[in-house]
Parts: structure tokens; C-alpha cells; sequence
């Protein structure tokens, strides 16, 4: 999983946060923390087939082990924040994401149906140049207030909560039966 965000207290990642404590049996959940320390991207410092920083080495590894990628970012001046789209634009030149399943959810604070919509576009956008698969089954919209984060970083709000695991068990089912599909 993956929080476009580096707000300490994040919505974005009490999402994420409330994702990985809803996971089922059989699903393992990891939430990338190292976004805020790696370099900014430079196609000089990613040449084919050579070394990268270990800290761009250290995401490609954990993306290339995970048999999906839950990510929600926020919006900031109507597209992705730039700390997310540096990741994401180390993602492109090593291909752990080619066929990646990958979901999102737009966990907006704004109750109107645009909250961070040019967010998800320009996400969308970027994941195509991954090669990523996006599952929108998996892919929601939920308003989340801040009010409605508990003192221990997770979603308290019980709709909100079945939302989350609907993403979650949604992304879960595909890449299921996408590594199921793989192996026949």
C-alpha cells in the first residue's frame, strides 16, 4: 500500500492504515513508508539495467514482491502531490508495476463527487505508463473527514470501515484470480 501523502496524521494513510487492520486470512498488507526519502527522480540516475540509490532499489523491491498495489493520495493543485509523482516516476524505469494490479481510493474530505478527481486522472494517467492494471472494481470514493480518524491512526466510522474492505477484498479477489490464471 502505498499513502500519496507525508502529512503526519494523514487521512490518505489512516486509510491505508484502516485497510491493512481490516485484511482477511491469507492477505498480508505492507504500507511503504519511504516515500519522503527518496532522491528526486533523474533519468541520468535510472540507466538501463544499472544501479539505482538503494532507496529507489528498496520500493522496486517491495512493489515487485506485492501481487497488488493499494495506494490513496490526495490532491494538491488539482493533480497528484510532487513527493507521489517522484515515486511513481521511479516505478516506470524498472517494471515491478507491468501488469501490477493496482486500485485506489479517493478519500476526499470535500463531500462533492470532484474531490481530488484531477488526482486520480493524472494517477491514472502515470500508472498507464507503468503498465499497471487498474482493478476499478477496487477503486472507491468515500468521504473522509478528519473527525473521523481515531486517536490510533485508523478509520473509525463503521460505513467508512466496510467501504475500505470492499476495496480491499475487491483488489485482493483479482490479483487472486490474476496469479491463479498465471499459474494454470
Amino acid at each position: 500500500m502505498i499513502s500519496g501523502s507525508l502529512r503526519a496524521g494523514s487521512v490518505n494513510t489512516a486509510v491505508l492504515t484502516t485497510a491493512g487492520s481490516l485484511a482477511g486470512d491469507g492477505v498480508e498488507t505492507s504500507l511503504y513508508g519511504g516515500m519522503g526519502e527518496l532522491p528526486p527522480f533523474n533519468p541520468d540516475d535510472d540507466p538501463d539495467g544499472g544501479p539505482v540509490d538503494g532507496r529507489v532499489a528498496e520500493l522496486r523491491r517491495r512493489i515487485g514482491e506485492a501481487d497488488a498495489l493499494l495506494v490513496c493520495t490526495p490532491e494538491y493543485a488539482g493533480a497528484l502531490p510532487g513527493s507521489f509523482k517522484n515515486l511513481l516516476d521511479w516505478t516506470i524505469g524498472g517494471g515491478e508495476m507491468w501488469g501490477k494490479p493496482v486500485a485506489w481510493i479517493n478519500a476526499s474530505s470535500r463531500p462533492d463527487a470532484g474531490g481530488a478527481a484531477g488526482a486520480h486522472e493524472s494517477l491514472r494517467a502515470a500508472l498507464g505508463y507503468t503498465g499497471s492494471e487498474v482493478v476499478e472494481d477496487a477503486c472507491r470514493r468515500i468521504v473522509v473527514p478528519r473527525s473521523a480518524i481515531s486517536p490510533d491512526g485508523v478509520v473509525s466510522d463503521q460505513d467508512m470501515r466496510a467501504t475500505i474492505a470492499e476495496a480491499l477484498t475487491a483488489l485482493c479477489g483479482h490479483a487472486a484470480a490474476a496469479r491463479s490464471a498465471g499459474s494454470a
